[in-house]
């Protein structure tokens, strides 16, 4: 069951119950033709005939860009993200309000974390990753700590820097952790939160970005290694700064960014869509999104459009006993803004949903809209199912070589 609701500008809801997610299109029109290479075919499709839900978590995560811990479960392989800094940087409170929807004002409760915590991030997320918090009073560089080991398998190290603190010691704890982190794995992105920034001015939150921006790269200058890239961001758990950073994290950590960037410029140039986010939908993290600029104003009004979806949906919708969740695949939403403006969002999948911004004539065309919706779904699932190929293909080729491993030490001490 799909729950279709609309929100105009002057705050009336409309509910209704879709039974069927059946649509049947007739029209022609060349830019339908463009995305999905169809001339004079009448638009006719069925949703549920191309179902994402069919991939595991395991099959759309994100570890082929990085090595990473292997799960003892299904056998695959996660890309880490640290979390590093010092002692009340704020790398809990992170954590806590991006991927476990704690309110801000709760993490003030939080006790300081005293030994490393690891979290898998994959049962009600489509991206699929191990977070790990350091302790910033833990020396990790420690005899008695295997170092190279952790950052061996480290897509993403995320270094938290307290804006509101004197951070020299942070700086000098930054540089060591990322040459030593560099030797040992040189394809680690390195992300620098600039925490906390919510109680600074603007011109204040600019000159502390640039003077740790200018601090950090003398001194890896310095080192010889200016090859290192670092980027910064500005974050606070106190607004959708620190989402939006994570978002750009992850991103880094997908391989198939690129291709799901071209297929939303398709998308959008064909529909008369003026911008697209893919978000995944437990985390409000968004995984890719076409390629014009990302304004903070739209991204916040996303956030609060899948806040709306969820709340409503809890309310009105079915609960998915086998997800856990309010929403399904078939769940869409309808926003009227007052300056002209529509925010349309419809979920692809049980974890993902596409948030389009666009102009009052333009949703006119909602049918148009729809078709290269569709498209644009059927070719996602192309794109990972090309890749479950190349991993099955993985999986067997190593099966193949341990067979003949164990083979040829089995000849080997018979002959002895």
């Amino acid at each position: 069951m799909a729950l279709t609701y609309q929100v105009n500008a002057v705050g009336k809801l409309d509910t209704t119950s879709s039974l069927n997610p059946k649509q049947n299109i007739s029209m022609t029109s060349e830019k339908v033709s463009v995305l999905c290479g169809e001339e004079d075919e009448a638009l006719e499709y069925d949703d549920d005939e191309y179902d994402l839900e069919a991939f595991s978590d395991a099959d759309l995560s994100c570890e082929d860009r990085a090595p990473g811990f292997s799960d003892s479960v299904n056998g695959v392989v996660k890309p880490r993200i640290l979390l590093m800094g010092l002692r009340r940087s704020g790398k809990s409170s992170i954590q806590k309000v991006v991927f476990h929807k704690m309110s801000p004002s709760e993490t003030l409760f939080l006790e300081s974390t005293n030994k490393i915590c690891r979290e898998d991030v994959s049962s009600s997320s489509f991206v699929s990753f191990q977070i790990w918090d350091f302790p910033g009073q833990i020396d990790f560089f420690d005899p008695t700590f295997d170092y190279e080991m952790i950052f061996r398998g480290t897509g993403a190290l995320i270094f938290v820097i307290d804006s509101q603190d004197d951070y020299v010691e942070a700086l000098s704890r930054l540089h060591l952790t990322v040459t030593r982190a560099y030797k040992v794995n040189p394809d680690i992105s390195f992300e620098v939160f600039i925490h906390k920034v919510d109680g600074l001015s603007d011109d204040h939150k600019i000159e502390k970005q640039r003077d740790i921006h200018k601090r950090t790269n003398t001194d890896l200058t310095d080192a010889g290694l200016e090859q290192i890239h670092l980027s910064f961001y500005l974050t606070s758990i106190y607004d959708h700064s620190i989402f939006e950073a994570f978002s750009k994290v992850v991103q880094k950590l997908i391989p198939q960014l690129p291709t799901l960037e071209n297929l939303l410029n398709i998308f959008i140039s064909n529909s008369g869509i003026e911008k697209a986010f893919l978000f995944d939908v437990g985390s409000k993290i968004y995984i890719a999104t076409d390629s014009s600029p990302v304004d903070m104003q739209t991204y916040e009004l996303c956030c609060d459009m899948i806040d709306v979806v969820i709340d409503i949906s809890c309310i009105y919708g079915i609960p998915n006993t086998e997800a856990g969740l309010p929403h399904d695949k078939d769940s869409m939403a309808i926003i009227h803004l007052n300056n002209t403006t529509v925010i349309y969002l419809k979920e692809v999948t049980k974890f993902l949903a596409m948030v389009c911004f666009l102009r009052k004539e333009s949703f006119a065309r909602k049918g148009l809209i729809d078709y290269n919706f569709h498209c644009f779904k059927k070719a996602i699932q192309e794109v990972f199912d090309v890749r479950v190929k190349v991993q099955q293909s993985r999986k067997l080729l190593n099966q193949r070589r341990w067979s003949k491993l164990t083979l040829t030490s089995g000849v080997c001490s018979s002959t002895h």
